[in-house]
């Protein structure tokens, strides 16, 4: 390989490893856009024209009138005054500003590698996946602000849900793409064998559990029962009633979607207990190292979700409950990687 090669890989690599960054900030970011119920401060999509901030006393005054007109601030904000709204404006402004850099880039280095001819074809493909993937994203933020203009005081818990899925997906994407690069190969994620099952297993189970999580955000069902390890006074709510499987879907209950959450960590906590055993007794030796950083995650992520949840949640504890989340799905895809053949 060349010098010029050699530093175009590197370029490569360093773009990857900063686009990751970013779609990982953004996600923070947007859980605390969520938390501080900031999303519907800006009530027009603004591919172009938003990129900058209101920066006279009129323009702050036209997004503070549109904001009047929905739902959110007619029957829950109604008190709020212009230096309030400033304050959630900015939590969307920012949330959106990143959304735009990070399409910005991600496409002009891409197009740059592209015709360099240098990179792999495929991992040039898988860029171009992900490219067409943050463009849908940007599609489906709106779709979801829609979602909260009209009927309703928040979005649509489960236009929510997409959205943060899409970005799970981005950012994994991203994560094994470095890790393709940097050993120089191209593993597939889905490739089916019996030894890649339990581990693709594991990575599922998360992905579910984040899309139960972003329910629960969604609905703000974290308000409903804010005791642990019982909800309320009993295992089962005592305001639901599972008799049939109608009942086990109303997805829109508040209480049943906290239930699912809470009992699906415990599903994913013994799942690791019996990967962990079957890593021991094959010996997987080149898997310990990311096990045991697995679990200490997935330790460190019940806790943040027990204390959010008991604090009545705290944001700080709610943003960092959601962080162990992203670095949760990166421990399952590194200790699969190591796997994978």
């Amino acid at each position: 390989m060349s010098a010029n090669e050699e530093k175009i890989n590197r370029l490569f690599i360093n773009w990857l490893s900063i686009s990751l960054v970013l779609v990982f900030f953004i996600i923070i970011v947007g859980g605390l856009t969520r938390l501080t119920n900031s999303g519907l401060s800006i009530t027009e999509w603004e591919l172009f024209e938003g990129v900058l901030p209101p920066l006279s006393d009129e323009s702050w005054l036209l997004y503070f009138e549109q904001y009047k007109k929905i739902p959110q601030y007619k029957l829950l904000n109604n008190t709020m005054q212009l230096e309030e709204f400033k304050i959630i404006f900015y939590w969307e402004y920012f949330h959106r500003f990143i959304a735009r850099l990070i399409g910005v880039f991600f496409l002009i280095p891409l197009i740059y590698f592209y015709f360099s001819k240098v990179i792999k074809k495929e991992y040039i493909k898988t860029c171009l996946i992900i490219f067409l993937l943050i463009l849908f994203q940007g599609i489906i933020g709106w779709y979801m602000v829609q979602s909260g203009l009209v009927n309703d005081v928040t979005v649509s818990h489960y236009r929510l849900s997409l959205h943060l899925s899409i970005a799970i997906l981005i950012i994994s994407m991203i994560f094994w793409l470095i890790k393709n690069t940097l050993a120089k190969k191209n593993k597939l994620f889905f490739k089916i064998s019996y030894e890649n099952i339990p581990f693709q297993m594991l990575i599922f189970l998360i992905f579910v559990q984040i899309i139960i999580g972003a329910f629960v955000s969604g609905l703000d069902a974290g308000k409903i029962y804010q005791t642990w390890p019982l909800m309320g006074e009993s295992f089962l709510p005592n305001d639901i009633t599972l008799i049939n499987f109608e009942n086990l879907m109303q997805l829109d209950n508040h209480s049943l979607v906290q239930f699912y959450h809470r009992n699906f960590a415990y599903l994913i906590i013994i799942y690791v207990f019996f990967l962990s055993v079957y890593i021991f007794k094959r010996k997987i030796f080149s898997s310990y190292k990311s096990l045991a950083f697995l679990i200490i995650i997935l330790i460190l992520q019940a806790m943040l979700g027990i204390f959010t949840l008991v604090s009545g949640l705290n944001i700080y504890l709610a943003s960092a409950h959601q962080v162990t989340g992203v670095l949760l799905v990166f421990s399952a895809l590194n200790l699969y990687y190591l796997r994978t053949k």
